[in-house]
């Protein structure tokens, strides 16, 4: 392997944290602004990239954070390091309520393709690279836009996910359409385009859009009940009518009647 080998634990339900337990030397890299707490011989190091030294050299790096830059994240990960003789845990959260899904790229053909902000953390040695869809419908009208994360090697990662997570395991040419921000992760081998919704009632009127994202099988994929756009604008619509219109029969319409 050319990952860390890394054993963890998760911990908790709905607002749920992943503990690493780290020998001797061992690794694990994250995202800046995830770290929770740490043993005291664990030591922390801002890196430029994912650490996954793939292109060697200040070229390399570059390349690297770059990548970053692309898919929105900051130019810096953090590697925490085992400096000590024992064992030693560092602790990560997630940002938001939801869970956490370990990925053993090994058991998964080495690639997983995720929505940019999912990638949490992972054993030293894993990529985390950009996936361009090549469709240009996919691109304008499937939730993630044209750039999505991908993550390659053959160690564990983990990302995170709004509300409850569902995993399916898609058989060939199985079709499985979903809201196009509620896909999480999903295999290299899985088919990912979008569809429009059939009816012109239903797309105009019906609340959910006017496209589906379309996964076709085979391959495995990760579906959130949460996703975090679908929470911020619930957030930012009670932040604007100040909850006034709770329990109200009027709802929105009570407003027009105030002094």
């Amino acid at each position: 392997m050319n990952a860390h080998e890394i054993d963890y634990r998760i911990i908790g339900e709905e607002m749920q944290c992943v503990e690493i337990a780290l020998d001797q030397s061992e690794s694990v890299v994250a995202e800046a602004g995830s770290f929770m707490m740490m043993d005291p011989d664990i030591r922390m190091e801002t890196i430029f990239g994912d650490g996954s030294n793939q292109g060697g050299g200040l070229m390399g790096k570059l390349m690297g954070a770059g990548k970053r830059l692309i898919t929105g994240e900051g130019l810096f990960m953090t590697v925490f390091t085992n400096a000590g003789y024992g064992r030693q845990s560092v602790t990560f959260a997630s940002p938001y309520p939801g869970k956490i899904i370990p990925l053993d790229l090994q058991m998964l053909g080495g690639k997983i393709i995720c929505q940019k902000d999912s990638f949490l953390c992972a054993a030293k040695g894993v990529s985390v690279g950009i996936e361009f869809q090549r469709r240009l419908g996919t691109g304008f009208f499937g939730g993630e836009g044209f750039i999505m994360q991908k993550i390659e090697g053959d160690g564990l990662a983990f990302v995170h996910s709004g509300g409850l997570v569902i995993e399916r395991d898609l058989a060939p040419g199985e079709v499985l359409r979903l809201d196009t921000g509620c896909l999480v992760a999903m295999t290299a081998s899985v088919d990912y385009n979008i569809e429009l919704v059939k009816g012109v009632k239903s797309a105009l009127f019906g609340g959910e859009g006017l496209f589906f994202t379309t996964l076709r099988g085979p391959g495995k994929v990760w579906v959130q009940s949460l996703p975090f756009s679908r929470l911020a604008d619930r957030v930012l619509s009670a932040a604007r009518t100040g909850g006034k219109d709770e329990g109200s029969l009027l709802g929105g319409l009570g407003n027009l009647f105030e002094r």
